[in-house]
């Protein structure tokens, strides 16, 4: 057996090469980090994928992936598309449940455009861009909004079932719950200012979430003590107010 040295078969060069070649897929790939810091995640992929796509020109057979964070970030903006629609609908179907009239229920759901108005605005005061934290807060913000129309809308009804005309019960029940609502949309903006002004780890989910909850929550009750007895007395003129006890008489005889 004979031995022949290896620069007799191949011609050896010494360059600098990668330490590790990593694959997925059977294809080579290269994982670029980088950590987002005082801007949210959203707005800094999209600005990067602009410049990439302005200043840098790929070969042929190479692409770029967005993975990490954006990753969980996009598949999460695709369930919450899909999770307000669901809640809002829910929303109306117990307002429907609890009126029994889809008149009634579309004036207290339209406390729900107001507070999202107020969320929006707030958002862009701080220069805070919409996130998954952000809508999350829109959802509780939604809720928050039908409770103070409810309470407004309720007391309306009771006193045009007690025989008030309905400029005196629109006037009277709105001064009548003008103290809860006020109540209602004071707690949860004063809760929600530690997690609205916070630095601290984590103040990037916090942040968008308290920023949508104080803005909608203060339009909201403001808009719904003004626009929505309005509402009520634009829309409702005509139509007398149900009293349930006198369904029932009617039926026993």
């Amino acid at each position: 057996m004979r031995y022949l040295p290896l620069s007799a078969v191949v011609q050896l060069d010494i360059a600098p090469g990668p330490n590790e070649i990593t694959r997925e897929d059977g294809k080579r790939r290269i994982v670029v980090s980088a950590n987002v810091r005082e801007r949210d995640l959203g707005t800094f992929v999209a600005d990067a994928q602009q410049a990439i796509a302005d200043k840098v020109k790929l070969p042929t057979g190479y692409y770029i992936t967005w993975g990490g964070q954006f990753e969980n970030l996009a598949s999460a903006s695709q369930r919450l598309a899909i999770v307000v629609p669901i809640a809002l609908l829910l929303i109306f179907v117990l307002l429907f449940t609890s009126f029994g009239s889809a008149a009634d229920s579309a004036l207290v759901f339209s406390g729900v455009p107001l507070a999202l108005t107020g969320g929006i605005a707030a958002l862009q005061l701080r220069g805070i861009a919409l996130s998954i934290s952000a809508g999350v807060g829109f959802i509780t913000l939604s809720g928050v909004a039908v409770l103070n129309g409810l309470i407004i809308i309720t007391a309306i009804q009771q006193l045009r079932e007690e025989g008030r005309n309905i400029l005196d019960a629109v006037r009277e029940g709105t001064l009548k719950r003008l103290r809860p609502v006020l109540m209602t949309s004071l707690v949860a903006p004063l809760g929600f200012i530690p997690m609205a002004i916070a630095t601290g780890p984590g103040a990037e989910v916090q942040r968008p979430l308290a920023t949508v909850v104080i803005g909608g929550i203060v339009s909201s009750a403001i808009l719904t003590l003004l626009v929505l007895p309005a509402l009520y007395v634009m829309f409702r003129r005509d139509t007398p107010a149900h009293n349930p006890a006198e369904s029932v008489v009617g039926e026993a005889n």
